[in-house]
């Protein structure tokens, strides 16, 4: 039987993947909980400390190690993505062998589940469909986790998210080099959130997600991927990358990126709103953009002698 958690003091939450979406997680979190963060590498150790949260050293791709974790804590928010191979997330499945009955976990999965919608517009009662290995180790991940709630008792809400940006994320790499996009009859719909958006989100989903439930974690953007590249170019005065037709771009970039631009879909995010109660701090990604254009002036002004 695994062991419960006790609860003295303030309530413990253990992170499960704290990079950087975790670390701007755990400023929202230190008030309500004791926060516990996984990690597979000691030399994070001191940055987990800095940011608030107990370092645990465990590593999901090998089970004997995650015993440290069974009854750790009954609040859990699982940001590890699944490995790079196989039609399973085994990462997920380790998780679960460990996690208290009647625990509450928070799981952020991805779009991407839903595989090429044709640019049409839904919520979160469509169907899944993946189009290719990456997203169907995320269904198999958010199955297993539906199964294990079930079983256990447990409260679980599924984040879906789409392209995660901030200030630190933008592809201004990808303009330098003149990474083609695809051209206006080719050209997909892509979704957004703002990586503090997301935090707070998790947050959040943690006091009030109603029980297995799903939640488009997108903001209110309408935009197509080739008007994003424009949107950052112009704001950081870059290039805007060359258009191609589908065929040429193709032969021109790898295919993962090329499978990022054959998926087109528009979310819907009233549940987020409605149920979440959130406000998003960038509504949009005109307004992300032009607030790390603001914050790389200011980084600037302040390395200038």
């Amino acid at each position: 039987m695994k062991k419960q958690c006790k609860q003295i003091g303030k309530p413990r939450l253990l992170i499960v993947g704290c990079g950087d979406v975790g670390m701007r997680l755990l400023p929202l979190l230190q008030t309500h909980f004791r926060v516990f963060a996984l990690t597979s590498q000691a030399a994070r150790f001191s940055e987990l400390r800095a940011a608030g949260a107990v370092p645990i050293l465990a590593n999901l791709d090998q089970p004997h190690s995650l015993a440290r974790l069974a009854g750790l804590a009954s609040r859990v928010v699982h940001l590890a993505p699944p490995r790079s191979e196989g039609n399973t997330d085994i990462r997920t499945q380790n998780l679960i062998a460990v996690l208290a009955d009647k625990s509450q976990l928070v799981y952020v999965s991805t779009t991407g589940v839903y595989g090429d919608c044709a640019g049409a517009e839904f919520d979160e009662t469509r169907s899944v469909k993946p189009q290719n290995a990456r997203a169907t180790r995320r269904v198999a991940a958010e199955r297993s986790l539906r199964a294990w709630a079930r079983r256990s008792q447990s409260g679980l809400s599924i984040l879906r998210v789409p392209g995660i940006y901030a200030a630190e994320r933008l592809p201004l790499e990808r303009l330098r080099k003149g990474t083609p996009a695809l051209i206006e009859a080719d050209d997909v719909y892509t979704n957004h959130i703002h990586a503090d958006d997301l935090a707070q989100l998790i947050r959040l989903a943690l006091f009030r997600a109603l029980p297995n439930r799903i939640y488009h974690a997108v903001d209110d953007s309408d935009m197509k991927m080739a008007a994003y590249f424009d949107l950052v170019a112009d704001s950081f005065e870059l290039p805007r990358p060359p258009r191609l037709p589908r065929t040429e771009l193709a032969q021109q970039v790898s295919p993962v990126l090329l499978s990022f631009m054959s998926e087109s879909r528009r979310l819907r995010n009233q549940r987020i709103k409605l149920e979440l109660g959130v406000r998003l701090r960038y509504s949009s990604v005109r307004e992300g953009v032009l607030a790390a254009l603001d914050s790389s002036g200011r980084m600037m002004k302040k390395t200038e002698p």
